[in-house]
């Protein structure tokens, strides 16, 4: 069982940097959902569950996520990420 999680774990490329957001984006709302849901972004997203997440068919956001406890959370259409909360999201470059 160890093994298998240390194999994921290599498969993760490590990001070069990190930037906090100053406004609100179609980026930002996207990494607010996954760091939600406790993930980095949808490449930490695809590592670990080896699926990528459903999205809203008409805008492409996030409908919902498998949190990593296996609970779901589940997204509204329209933006969530409110500006106060857009400076806590912090925004990987690889």
């Amino acid at each position: 069982m160890a093994t298998g999680v240390y194999r994921i774990a290599n498969m993760s490329v490590k990001p070069t940097k990190m930037v906090r957001a100053t406004s609100w984006s179609d980026d930002v709302e996207e990494a607010y959902r996954f760091q939600l849901a406790g993930y980095r972004d949808a490449q930490d997203y695809v590592v670990c569950n080896k699926a990528e997440a459903d999205r809203w068919p008409h805008n492409g956001y996030i409908k919902k996520l498998i949190r990593k406890d296996g609970c779901w959370y589940y997204f509204n259409k329209s933006r969530e990420c409110s500006d106060k909360d857009v400076p806590k999201c912090k925004l990987y470059s690889y």
